[in-house]
Parts: structure tokens; C-alpha cells; sequence
């Protein structure tokens, strides 16, 4: 076993959900081995073609995670393992949202692109930037222009977003990729609703924190509105320009937001999970053309904490 492998308990906790074979003829590398071979490049950032040869060929490695990637199978280990913490009782569930930049490299640029589609008035759609928006994918496996690859230009340079929810031990429950210059708080629903973490048994997956915190990007109406909708308690710094709108506004502005400064100092936590995510070189530096691929890799490298937190 070489350094950063997966262990052997780590090992027995994945070994039952993986898939049992190729679909069609012959039977696949080895998994551990193959999984290893991914851990190494996500931990080192290496290019693939440098992987090791205590990993088979580069091309099987690649490939795996690819079609992992493609069809959710990374995220439905993270699934797996965050619902066996949730049974013992080891998830703290004061969530806290924040989101990072990472700075893509130049060969991160240059998929393939699909044909623009038009829009009823002839007008070309699909690629427009924008600053607060969602970038869709759609069919992970075809091209969908720079935006819906998740890449764009920010004060960081060429950038993609990871928007992230992580729970009060600093691990991840929810992730998703926008354009860097995208901004934080039009995706705070969107984060918060890929928070589902399954039940053992018969039940629905629990999606609802038993608190929200956010700094002060996060803090509009908007929001804030979402948040009492689903019976949220949530701690979001109110931003000083509100305040004066507010106060401007004398009974009509409502009341103040409370605010709970003791409780505010634990959305460190959020802090702390992206550190760890960027303690994996190629998070910290996104070297995918393709989205999809590499929010795999960003899963995986959140399914690695959970395991050895």
C-alpha cells in the first residue's frame, strides 16, 4: 500500500457499493487498485499519462473516473458514507455555506463546444456571460460552451466556482460548480438543495439543517425569505447598506435581522473544509476541460475526508 492509498477499513466501507462489473464482455481492473490510481492523481495533480505503474494503464484509470464521473458513481459513494455517519449520529447539522475560487489551468480550456441553439426571435443563446445565474450542463457528456462548462473570467483570472455546505466536523454535504464570476448568494438555494443525505431504511433523505450560517453575501431578502420558508434558524450578518435602507425606511423598513455573534464565530467551519478540499492539488487547480469530470474530482476528494474524518 503506498502513501495516501485507501486503507484496508477504508476500503471494506466502499468495497460493497461499487459496481460489480463491465456491462458488457470481460471484467474490470481491479477497483482498489483503479481507485488508488484516481486518488493519486486528484492528491497530486499529476497529468494522467504520469501516473505510476503500480497502477495499471493510465488509460484504464482515466476512463474509470470519467465514466464515474458521467454517471454519478462518485457521488453516490459520498451518498453512501454520509448516510452511515448520519445513522451513527456523527453529523453536525449547523451547516454552513461559503463558496472558493479555483484558478483553471490553460489546458482546462478548449471543449468541445455544441451547436448554439436560437431562440424563438433568431437570437443565439447558450453561452451568454453573466454574473449571478445558473450555469446548466445539461447531458454532462457533451460540450456545452464555457459557461455551461463552468469556467469564467473573475478578478482570479480564468476561474471556476465550488459552492459548498459543510457540516460542523468541516466536512462537505453538498456541492456545486458555477463560472468564477458568478456570485455567491443566487446560489445559495441551489447549494442548500443539493443537501440530501438518505436514511437507513424506509424514509425520506433528511435535506434540512438544523441551522444556516452565511457571511454577508448571502444576506438578501431572497434568502433570508427561503430560509423561514422551510423552517430554517439561520445566523447571516446584515449588510450595512441594508441597514440604512432599512432605517430609511422607518416602520415601513420592518424589523432589524437578529444576529447571534457567538454563534457567527462557528462558520470557521466552512473555512476549514475548503482548505481541505484545496489540501488535494487537483481541486486547489482545476486541469478538466469538462465540468462534469471535474466535479468528480472535487466529489471524490469530499468522499476521502469523510472517510478519514
Amino acid at each position: 500500500m503506498g502513501r495516501g492509498d485507501l486503507t484496508n477499513a477504508e476500503w471494506d466501507r466502499l468495497e460493497s457499493f461499487l459496481p460489480p462489473g463491465g456491462a458488457r464482455g470481460g471484467r474490470w481492473s481491479d477497483h482498489r487498485r483503479v481507485i488508488n490510481g484516481v486518488l493519486y492523481r486528484v492528491r497530486t495533480g499529476v497529468q494522467w499519462r504520469d501516473l505510476p505503474e503500480r497502477f495499471g494503464p493510465w488509460e484504464t484509470v482515466y476512463k474509470r473516473h470519467r465514466r464515474w464521473s458521467a454517471d454519478g458513481t462518485w457521488t453516490m459513494l459520498l451518498s453512501r458514507i454520509q448516510a452511515a455517519e448520519d445513522a451513527a449520529g456523527r453529523i453536525d447539522w449547523e451547516v454552513s455555506v461559503d463558496s472558493t475560487a479555483v484558478r483553471a489551468h490553460q489546458h482546462a480550456a478548449g471543449a468541445r463546444k455544441t451547436p448554439a441553439r436560437r431562440s424563438s426571435k433568431g437570437e443565439r443563446s447558450g453561452d451568454e456571460p453573466g454574473r449571478s445565474g445558473v450555469a446548466e450542463t445539461g447531458d454532462p457528456t457533451r460540450g456545452s460552451g464555457q459557461i455551461g462548462e463552468c469556467l469564467g473570467r473573475s478578478r482570479g483570472g480564468f476561474t471556476t466556482k465550488i459552492h459548498i455546505a459543510a457540516d460542523g466536523r468541516c466536512r462537505p454535504l453538498a456541492l456545486v460548480l458555477t463560472p468564477g464570476h458568478y456570485g455567491d448568494g443566487p446560489q445559495f438555494e441551489r447549494v442548500l438543495e443539493q443537501v440530501s443525505v438518505p436514511r437507513p431504511g424506509v424514509g425520506r433523505p433528511r435535506t434540512r439543517p438544523d441551522h444556516v450560517l452565511a457571511d454577508k453575501a448571502y444576506t438578501s431578502r431572497k434568502n433570508r425569505r427561503y430560509l423561514r420558508r422551510r423552517g430554517i434558524r439561520h445566523t447571516i450578518p446584515e449588510r450595512l447598506d441594508q441597514q440604512r435602507h432599512r432605517k430609511n425606511r422607518g416602520s415601513r423598513g420592518g424589523r432589524p435581522t437578529g444576529f447571534d455573534r457567538e454563534r457567527y464565530k462557528k462558520r470557521n467551519t466552512v473555512e476549514r473544509a475548503i482548505n481541505r478540499l484545496k489540501g488535494f492539488r487537483a481541486v486547489a487547480t482545476r486541469y478538466e476541460k469538462r465540468a462534469y469530470i471535474y466535479l468528480g474530482t472535487v466529489t471524490l476528494a469530499a468522499l476521502i475526508i469523510w472517510l478519514r474524518t
